[in-house]
């Protein structure tokens, strides 16, 4: 029996309700008897009926089951997977108002979780190219039940589905080539395919990543234990069809984590990396690296880095959070030494590497925690005078941020990833007496949720 209409807020029940802003995880916002109601679709000043899916006594979670007053600002998304895939949330909102949104929400975040009522940010800066930005996507196996199998992302929402990708708009078109290649190959040569829920099979996930400056390329398979079938006719045929491929790597993951990262590598073709270049400097990208994933993005965010950090040339720098090293090696060339602390013994390694390789010779890097190195390493972080942290999502440890304070920098730039975590901290750096100065927001994922901020703190006198 249909559901019907209804004013009631009740789980299974069909509500009527206008649109009237976007959530920071993506979702819509609607209102029911001044009760807040998530979506999982629709777009602000669009009238929907929607599903209860979860009742809560400060909000609900709905279920958008059709929108009769379309919004202006509606457009068709260009992707033919976009109603399926969960890669992109806004592909049908005009850029623009995907920025407005965006910038919002770091005015919201500042206001409603720091309790910054005053916060002056910037426009945001938008992404020149909107399409084919990403130089790193992570593709799915799965079996399917008529002894099938697909290669894709996921369906939104489940872990389980895998839909076949054709024509994916956020990395290239030569990605797109590939993925369609290598279905066909591995169904003529009948290799196996990974089960996620029996967990059982051979391939289990196909990482694309491919420098965005000269269109080097690099292929990690990810499978359980063994070799690929006729591993050197494989290697052969894929490179001659696709010479882009500069590397191609095996990752071996037996566990049942569901995630496209081995235990063990080995390098199948080439050398095993490519290599991307941000503001002048060559940096080497393996098969497990993090490194920013639009790169020319990248740029423009790094560039307002140092802008909010103002360097100077007696100035000592700690890069914390420092991954593989891009930040302290960008700014290396402004101030007389750089530090860079990371948890990530690979991710230091890499930043090692990426220094010798750029004749960057002020620079260290130490492995650990921030919280514990902030303390172990007192000495060597009393000599400096400025610090740039770019931390996870969920924002500095409160015991790295009390040592951070307590080291008494002048300068502190801060990039997050997470509005609500960097106006978290954001709060107790201000109350602890830094000078806050204009937020920026840098959209580094157009059509996606994503916010970029940077910021830098001056110590008050």
């Amino acid at each position: 029996m249909e559901n019907i209409m209804t004013v009631e807020d009740k789980v299974g029940s069909i509500v009527e309700t206008k649109i009237k802003d976007l959530a920071y995880d993506g979702k819509s916002v609607g209102e029911l008897d001044g009760k807040i109601i998530f979506l999982n679709g629709g777009l602000p000043g669009e009238t929907v009926q929607a599903e209860i899916v979860k009742r809560k006594p400060r909000y609900s979670v709905g279920r958008v089951k059709n929108i009769t007053e379309k919004s202006a600002d509606r457009i068709k998304a260009p992707c033919r997977h976009f109603d399926m895939c969960g890669g992109c949330t806004w592909q049908d909102l005009v850029y623009d108002r995907q920025l407005f949104y965006k910038r919002k929400q770091v005015v919201d975040s500042l206001k409603h979780i720091g309790k910054i009522e005053n916060a002056e940010v910037a426009d945001i800066i938008g992404c020149d190219e909107q399409f084919y930005y990403r130089n790193k996507m992570e593709y799915s196996f799965n079996v399917t039940e008529n002894g099938n199998f697909t290669l894709g992302l996921h369906r939104r929402g489940r872990f389980d589905e895998i839909f076949d990708i054709e024509d994916c708009l956020l990395q290239s078109p030569v990605s797109n080539q590939i993925i369609i290649w290598l279905r066909n190959y591995i169904k003529d040569n009948k290799i196996e395919v990974y089960d996620v829920t029996e967990h059982t099979g051979f391939l289990r996930f196909l990482m694309i990543r491919q420098n965005k400056n000269s269109d080097q390329i690099m292929l990690n398979i990810v499978t359980t234990d063994g070799t690929i079938p006729d591993e050197t006719n494989f290697i052969n045929a894929l490179t001659s069809n696709f010479p882009q491929i500069k590397t191609v790597v095996q990752n071996t993951n037996n566990s049942k984590s569901n995630i496209a990262k081995g235990e063990t590598e080995q390098v199948l073709f080439g050398d095993g990396y490519i290599e991307e270049n941000i503001l002048g400097y060559n940096f080497r990208i393996y098969a497990n690296s993090f490194f920013q994933t639009n790169p020319r993005q990248t740029e423009v965010l790094y560039k307002q880095m140092l802008k909010a950090l103002q360097p100077k040339k007696d100035d000592k720098l700690l890069d914390l959070y420092c991954g593989t090293g891009t930040i302290g090696i960008c700014a290396s060339g402004h101030v007389n030494r750089v530090i860079g602390i990371d948890s990530e013994p690979s991710a230091i390694q890499a930043a090692e590497e990426n220094a010798r390789n750029n004749n960057v010779d002020n620079i260290d890097f130490i492995t650990g925690s921030a919280k514990e190195i902030m303390v172990s390493a007192a000495d060597d972080l009393n000599d400096l005078s400025s610090a740039v942290i770019d931390p996870p999502r969920a924002g500095m440890h409160p015991k790295a941020l009390k040592r951070l304070i307590e080291l008494n920098y002048k300068k502190i730039v801060y990039i997050s990833c997470n509005p609500a975590t960097f106006s978290r901290d954001a709060a107790i750096l201000t109350k602890a007496g830094y000078e806050m100065g204009t937020v920026t927001p840098v959209d580094m994922f157009p059509h996606t949720m994503h916010i970029e901020v940077v910021t830098g703190f001056i110590k008050k006198d």
